[in-house]
């Protein structure tokens, strides 16, 4: 209220629900059972934190009506610039704050620079330049967004700020699209708060109508309000989900240095001759030795000259490569497909990765985006025992993986793949995919003949995995039932079919 009785325009974002309040009812309404089985799941890069939730705020509103420590204003290089978020700043902070923006002298893409409020009820107001977008030069837009992000809330830490309201960085006028703008955002703020959250207490997003619905949709990849919010949420992470502070991953950019610089990469004795290991080449590449010759090594390869410790050596460095590649490119589309997800666990406690056949349009999609995907999704699943449920239901020759692209696959994944794979359950195989499977796993790959198991029936299955521990499409209940009879749930455990 202000002092003639009438209700302030501000609002005060003490007031305001934290993102952990927000539908609590709904996300914790059956995380009793999800979570008992989830314990042993693997987490989220993002898990679920009570503390973090408790922090962030989306609202949907003006961000320079919020009363609280600083406001984010997004600007040009002038710091003049004309967008909804800037006029309303200038128009309730009063002429000063022109005057003061004088003195800044502008403020580079990426930048921050503070001012007083003026007539605000923030104290302070955070003025940041985002990037322009142009698909060619996205990943240099990526890194500009998030040093706008990184640098607010640095500043914010050095200024003991308590809160900060946040409006969204990427103007339209700029042309970054919403959805990856805010991908930078979420997980820039969440990688703040995981390292310095003590410092701050509120963070608060505000949104225009047409913002809302895109923040809403992707807060629960980087704030699950719940672990089986984070399960879920878990598959439809980018492929780029940045480095330790959220800033976006370059390829091209790391540098690969060898273990030992001055060591031989085969498996030799050196240890005893200490001091007398022959370090003269040391320096005769750029940067010591960063890597040996690529060519020389495929060379040796093929003529099998090389060791078994280099040959694993060169295996794990192109995995890195294709992982690397699948953390920075966009696979949104593949992602869409929902052909590769995350369940519960077997009887065995082991996590159960789910493959729908159906929903892989062979001929329609790139089957190496598609092998980027299945890296993404499986590179931290597969550091722990694992088993695959294949859904041959209802596939047609268009959704057929031939046997080219499966060799590809095996020999590119991590040896850790293949170690803790335990069992592939083939569901609803039929005559010619049980000969294509003998064939394959016979003369072309080894080690995967004694891991598959045919299932005919889902009845079947449940001797493995439990009907609860598994989120089944639609069209294989269905198909199984017209088939096989309705199931029932009660089913001994037993670890292997």
């Amino acid at each position: 209220m202000d002092p003639l009785g009438a209700p302030s325009q501000f609002v005060d974002v003490e007031t305001l629900p934290s993102w952990g309040d927000s539908c609590e009812d709904e996300v914790t309404a059956s995380d009793t059972a999800a979570e008992t089985f989830q314990k042993d799941a693997i987490r989220s890069p993002f898990p679920y934190n009570k503390d973090i939730n408790g922090k962030v705020v989306l609202w949907k509103g003006d961000v320079a009506l919020l009363n609280c420590t600083a406001i984010v204003n997004t600007s040009n290089e002038s710091l003049t610039d004309k967008n909804p978020v800037s006029e309303s700043v200038f128009m309730l902070a009063g002429p000063d704050l022109k005057e003061d923006l004088q003195k800044l002298r502008g403020c580079r893409t990426g930048e921050a620079k503070l001012t007083k409020g003026f007539h605000l009820a923030a104290r302070f107001i955070i003025h940041t330049v985002g990037p322009k977008y142009k698909s060619r030069y996205r990943t240099a837009a990526e890194s500009s967004l998030y040093s706008c992000y990184r640098n607010v809330l640095q500043l914010a830490k050095e200024q003991s700020m308590s809160s900060v309201g946040f409006c969204v960085i990427n103007s339209a006028k700029r042309g970054y699209p919403l959805e990856d703008a805010t991908h930078i955002a979420l997980r820039t703020v969440r990688r703040f708060l995981e390292v310095h959250g003590e410092t701050i207490e509120k963070i608060v997003f505000a949104v225009s109508e047409l913002e809302e619905a895109t923040y809403q949709k992707l807060l629960p990849l980087y704030f699950p309000r719940s672990l089986r919010e984070e399960s879920r949420s878990l598959p439809y992470l980018p492929a780029d989900i940045g480095n330790a502070d959220g800033e976006p991953v370059v390829p091209e950019r790391q540098i690969r240095i060898s273990e030992k610089p001055g060591a031989p990469e085969d498996d030799q004795e050196e240890e005893d001759e200490g001091l007398g290991v022959d370090l003269s080449f040391i320096g005769s590449h750029a940067f010591a030795r960063m890597e040996g010759d690529i060519d020389k090594q495929r060379r040796l390869i093929l003529q099998g000259q090389l060791s078994e410790a280099a040959l694993q050596k060169q295996h794990q460095r192109n995995y890195n490569r294709w992982l690397c590649q699948a953390r920075s490119e966009d696979l949104s589309d593949i992602a869409s497909l929902k052909a590769l997800y995350q369940t519960g666990v077997d009887h065995c406690g082991r996590t159960v990765m789910v493959v729908v056949g159906r929903n892989i349009p062979v001929t329609l999609i790139d089957m190496d985006k598609a092998l980027l995907y299945f890296i993404h999704v499986m590179d931290h699943i597969a550091v722990k025992e694992y088993v695959l449920v294949y859904f041959h239901t209802l596939t047609s020759e268009y959704n057929h993986l031939d046997s080219d692209f499966l060799k590809k696959l095996y020999d590119v994944v991590d040896v850790k793949y293949k170690r803790n794979l335990k069992a592939v359950y083939f569901v609803h195989p039929t005559f010619r995919s049980k000969v294509s499977t003998w064939f394959f796993t016979t003369f072309s790959v080894s080690g995967l003949k004694d891991k598959i198991h045919h299932v005919d029936s889902l009845h079947q299955l449940f001797s493995a995995i439990s009907p609860e521990q598994i989120d089944f499409p639609p069209f294989v209940l269905e198909y199984d039932a017209r088939e096989n009879g309705p199931y029932y749930t009660s089913y001994p455990p037993s670890p292997d079919l």
